[in-house]
């Protein structure tokens, strides 16, 4: 019953994200992800006062762990994680309602995307049951970095065009690296990129948009997909001619394991 309250009040209000700097939200020139093909996915709702609201994505990386952007949990809100599932408008039966115990940002987080370290770990009340629906996703190893042009996905349920409805069904685009040092130029995003983040698109082919910030870039690495981005900021309105800019996950992996293991 818990499931489907929430699902009636995911339809009435919309997709709406925390205002950001630079938002994102829907994946812009994906497509259609194949049913539970991204079992580590999944969406924030957050009760505002005014009803529950799609908030931003994340990855189950623990039972009852969830990573995400910082910027997408600035408010102490009341937030719920949704594991499981698909299309967001409809009951499938395979959804998991996980309620966010505690909420844990990265320390020098300052509120500004731009100074980075626009990341965050979300303690859950109870740990997801793990299934053919639910399954965690793997973090890559400390300080990896992937060459310039590495193919990778960027996955959510945000807006397809920028001032368009967010998606119902799961979105995909597959989009390029950008290398830290072609991203920094001033024909992208200049000084505003730090090498702690991981920039990825600006193909014309692909791109995130409002409602997609704190979902991950996956990238497939000998054979096994790795989280290495938590999307924080892009441009408006997305563009697909500049790089999504994500938080690169390596460079937190020692933050992450002090976290979950003390916690």
């Amino acid at each position: 019953m818990l499931g489907r309250l929430i699902l009636a009040a995911v339809v009435l209000s919309g997709h709406c994200s925390e205002g950001s700097l630079e938002d994102h939200g829907e994946i812009v020139g994906g497509n259609d992800a194949e049913k539970h093909s991204w079992p580590s996915q999944i969406f924030l709702l957050v009760d505002l006062g005014g009803g529950l609201q799609h908030q931003c994505g994340g990855t189950l990386v623990k039972p009852n762990w969830v990573l995400t952007a910082a910027h997408c949990v600035n408010r102490n809100s009341d937030l719920t994680v949704v594991a499981g599932d698909h299309n967001i408008n409809q009951w499938e039966g395979t959804e998991q309602y996980l309620r966010v115990d505690r909420i844990f940002r990265h320390p020098n987080w300052n509120g500004d995307v731009n100074d980075g370290n626009d990341i965050a770990l979300l303690r859950l009340s109870q740990s997801a049951v793990l299934n053919n629906y639910v399954q965690l996703g793997s973090l890559p190893p400390a300080g990896q970095i992937l060459p310039n042009n590495y193919l990778c996905y960027i996955i959510g349920w945000g807006r397809t065009k920028i001032n368009g409805p967010g998606a119902s069904v799961l979105q995909q685009a597959l989009l390029p690296v950008v290398s830290y040092s072609t991203c920094s130029t001033s024909a992208y995003w200049g000084s505003k990129v730090k090498d702690t983040m991981v920039c990825a698109g600006g193909d014309g082919k692909g791109d995130g948009c409002k409602g997609d910030s704190g979902g991950p870039l996956n990238c497939r690495v000998n054979g096994k997909y790795y989280v290495h981005g938590v999307l924080s900021y892009g441009s408006l309105p997305c563009n697909y001619w500049k790089p999504s800019v994500f938080t690169r996950v390596s460079a937190y992996i020692s933050w992450m394991n002090n976290i979950i293991s003390s916690n």
